[in-house]
């Protein structure tokens, strides 16, 4: 909840009714006299209590989404966080899954520009699996998949044991402080953000934003056939003709 205190001051003017009175001259002529009284200004203080956003104006949030958390709007039709358990898994893999595609819709779109200037020659993201690399793609894919399976069992860890993980298992002089699960801190924060609320809320909106972003990337190249950037340039370069609606028709 968000309460907002402001105090409105006002001067009234308005006639003296006591002290108005007309004179006639002995010429004839008729002088006004009218004196304004300012009373003293008004002060008056209210409040204005806002609650936190909903998915669906009117909705009744679930009692488990209380607010609290960074990003909650009360939106689960579904219940699948209504275990509490289930909740904190969640809430991280949310968050994960948000950073992942904030680099990811950044790692398709800069070297798409870049490339587009004249700055570098990389291919597109959806050919960058057929270029060539230091080893082939099988090869890279096992080492993704044990180096990513050994990560998400560590983050397994910390989230059933917060703080069980922050020493490194090989090299033991190596440890994060103590932090809050899903913000470890340390080398993995190196402009040294503080996790508070409204940088909770920020990192949450944007990477929901990002996953929306790039399953719109994916369902584009899907039916063009081309990169975002250049679905843009087409869409710009005819506004009225270039749409979706022409491109669902052909």
């Amino acid at each position: 909840m968000a309460t907002v205190t402001t105090q409105a001051s006002a001067a009234v003017f308005h006639p003296s009714a006591t002290r108005s009175r007309f004179l006639r001259g002995s010429a004839g002529k008729l002088n006004g006299e009218v004196s304004v009284r300012q009373t003293l200004p008004i002060n008056r203080a209210f409040k204005v209590e806002a609650k936190k956003g909903e998915w669906l104006p009117g909705a009744v949030s679930p009692a488990y989404l209380d607010g609290t958390l960074a990003g909650d709007n009360g939106f689960d039709p579904l219940a699948l966080v209504e275990d509490p358990e289930n909740l904190k898994w969640f809430v991280q893999a949310e968050l994960v899954n948000g950073r992942w595609a904030m680099l990811g819709v950044a790692g398709i779109l800069l070297p798409e520009v870049l490339t587009s200037a004249g700055l570098i020659n990389v291919p597109k993201w959806y050919d960058a699996g057929k270029a060539e690399y230091f080893a082939s793609s099988s090869t890279l894919f096992v080492i993704e998949f044990i180096l990513f399976h050994y990560v998400e069992i560590r983050r397994w860890q910390d989230i059933k044991k917060p703080g069980s993980v922050n020493q490194d298992p090989i090299f033991k002089s190596y440890s994060l402080p103590p932090k809050e699960v899903g913000y470890p801190g340390g080398i993995f924060n190196p402009l040294n953000f503080a996790p508070t609320l409204e940088t909770k809320e920020k990192e949450i909106a944007n990477g929901r934003l990002a996953m929306l972003a790039f399953l719109g990337i994916v369902v584009q190249h899907n039916v063009t056939g081309k990169g975002p950037l250049d679905d843009l340039l087409q869409h710009v370069s005819d506004p009225w003709h270039n749409t979706i609606i022409q491109t669902l028709k052909g």
